[in-house]
């Protein structure tokens, strides 16, 4: 029988929730990575489309990282 976790013994209630608030945390800074990229700011001379693509980066690796 598949225990659905790729063969690791089972976690404790507190290494789940430890490890689903690390995964929340890492979410949160790839949406703060995007949102920083898509933010236009009217007194830095950025070309917006080279400041969306390091914002996406950013996340990407981020997420990567975490091995999310």
């Amino acid at each position: 029988m598949s225990t659905g976790n790729g063969g690791h013994p089972p976690q404790t209630t507190d290494e789940r929730l430890r490890r689903l608030e690390t995964q929340v945390e890492t979410l949160a800074g790839a949406v703060r990575a995007l949102a920083e990229g898509l933010e236009r700011i009217p007194s830095q001379d950025v070309q917006q489309d080279e400041q969306a693509a390091r914002g996406a980066r950013m996340a990407h690796e981020l997420l990567l990282s975490q091995g999310l």
